[in-house]
């Protein structure tokens, strides 16, 4: 089923988050107040409204409730991010991200209901997304133009067998470099005749282009 997404201010963290939301198949709504950065979207999204992110009642208008994730990606403006943030959560929105310029405003926007906070210069537009877009991965790292590493849970599939049974190397073409489970709470190097519990998490090695293979 696809993902819908609200980005809500399109600087440039939030054209790269749309745009790479979209590429990996999601519904995305954009909303900006200026309508040049709308048309620079055209064939970049599901839709496009032009609203004052600072206007409660145009916030309200915009169907939130009806989105998997709200984007809030102003992150220089503090009052429209705080609004965005706090309709969504009274909308109950499952996961709101927002962008955030400062340790004081990354605190604020989590009081106020933000599920994550992300500071651009740690966390790129197609990073973010592929978080976002994933019921699989924890955290995405991009190597090199074409290598990633990715963490994540064992897929259901994957419980309670082991890496010899699983062949990841083959099945999935990536390779499983470490693994932290509850018990220990740190990284180690993974036994391949153990088996995996639903509860650990995986460091793993890819390229770009077999991603979907491990999150589909």
């Amino acid at each position: 089923m696809k993902k819908t997404i609200a980005v809500l201010g399109l600087g440039k963290y939030g054209i790269s988050l749309a745009k790479s939301m979209y590429n990996m198949g999601a519904d995305v709504l954009v909303v900006d107040q200026n309508p040049d950065k709308l048309k620079e979207m055209e064939g970049f999204c599901t839709a496009a409204v032009c609203a004052d992110l600072t206007n409660e009642d145009e916030v309200e208008l915009l169907g939130l409730k009806n989105m998997d994730i709200v984007a809030v990606a102003m992150g220089g403006n503090l009052s429209a991010s705080i609004l965005s943030v706090a309709v969504a959560k009274e909308l109950k929105v499952p996961l709101i991200v927002a962008k955030s310029s400062s340790d004081r405003m990354s605190n604020i926007l989590k009081k106020i209901g933000a599920n994550k906070v992300i500071v651009p210069e740690e966390y790129g537009g197609e990073q973010s997304a592929r978080i976002l877009a994933s019921n699989t991965f924890l955290d995405y790292f991009q190597v090199d133009e074409n290598l990633c590493m990715v963490e994540m849970r064992p897929l259901p599939k994957w419980v309670g067998k082991n890496m010899i049974e699983l062949n990841v190397r083959k099945n999935y073409h990536a390779n499983v470099i470490a693994v932290k489970n509850a018990a220990s709470k740190h990284w180690e190097i993974i036994d391949p005749a153990e088996p995996l519990l639903e509860e650990d998490e995986l460091l793993i090695v890819l390229e770009r282009k077999d991603l979907n293979r491990i999150n589909k």
